[in-house]
């Protein structure tokens, strides 16, 4: 069956993923990129960059919430951290809920990414004026590498796909540069793509880690309904030492509220199935 002009879809490998829409809403190309909004008929609004799907209203917590709370709640006192990417604020909407942490940076290229998000996706943005929290626009490889040693207590790269760009993001070299602006515990946490559809992308930034001298690797798992496969993960690794426990009971009683994350979760979301632990 064809799809007509209302409908955005998104080939990836073999099969796509459709969104019917009402309208589109608002598309500039900026100097990076083109980035799209569209109103949908069932999951709100609809960012694309590039074609490509970066986010919904419907399903986006489900991402930010497993990108920032894992492995801020698997560091003992997460106080400075920093956010690759990030423009659509979700994931530094999430890291500010935790009391503990005193200053966050979230740097990101393309600042219309940003302001865009401010304009349609306002509830995304609500934190961003939080005086713990730097909005920087500028490459977020030479920030790292101009960070002091030891000052970090958690990276988080929320990116894009290992293209373009954005594949200086996914090597050695950044990973290293992370290590150096972590203090000891601290944690890197990547997304890492779909488990069923790039594996080989997982297991090649797993290896990438390990090669960076992180001391201990995780792969979780989370859905995402609008994202390839509808199957996502994202990649932890620790300098100095292993994971060890979590901070479980904080979790099980923290102080604000999620839609998807909480303790079980977490103690779930990291047992994986028998192809991935064959891979790794």
């Amino acid at each position: 069956m064809s799809l007509d002009e209302n409908w955005f879809s998104e080939p990836a490998q073999g099969h796509a993923l459709s969104l019917d829409i009402n309208q589109k809403l608002y598309e500039e190309k900026s100097p990076h990129q083109t980035i799209t909004i569209y109103e949908t008929k069932t999951f709100g609004r609809l960012m694309t960059l590039d074609g490509l799907t970066m986010l919904t209203s419907r399903d986006n917590f489900i991402y930010h919430e497993m990108m920032s709370h894992p492995a801020l709640y698997n560091h003992p006192n997460p106080k400075d951290v920093a956010i690759v990417g990030g423009g659509d604020c979700g994931t530094l909407k999430e890291v500010l809920k935790h009391e503990t942490v005193k200053e966050v940076t979230q740097i990101e290229l393309d600042e219309r990414v940003t302001r865009v998000s401010e304009q349609y996706f306002p509830e995304l943005c609500e934190s961003n004026s939080d005086p713990r929290a730097s909005l920087v626009f500028e490459d977020a490889i030479s920030w790292i590498q101009g960070v002091e040693p030891d000052s970090l207590d958690v990276v988080i790269i929320d990116i894009s796909d290992p293209a373009g760009q954005a594949k200086r993001l996914f090597q050695v070299p950044f990973y290293r540069d992370c290590l150096n602006a972590l203090r000891k515990g601290g944690i890197v946490v990547a997304q890492s793509k779909s488990p069923l559809l790039d594996l080989q992308v997982i297991i090649d930034l797993r290896a990438d880690m390990q090669k960076a001298d992180y001391v201990q690797i995780q792969t979780i798992q989370f859905p995402v309904a609008t994202y390839p496969s509808g199957w996502w993960t994202a990649t932890m690794a620790r300098k100095g030492q292993k994971f060890g426990d979590f901070r479980e009971q904080m979790a099980r009683h923290k102080p604000f509220d999620t839609k998807y994350y909480n303790a079980d979760i977490h103690k779930a979301c990291s047992a994986l199935p028998q192809f991935m632990q064959d891979a790794f």
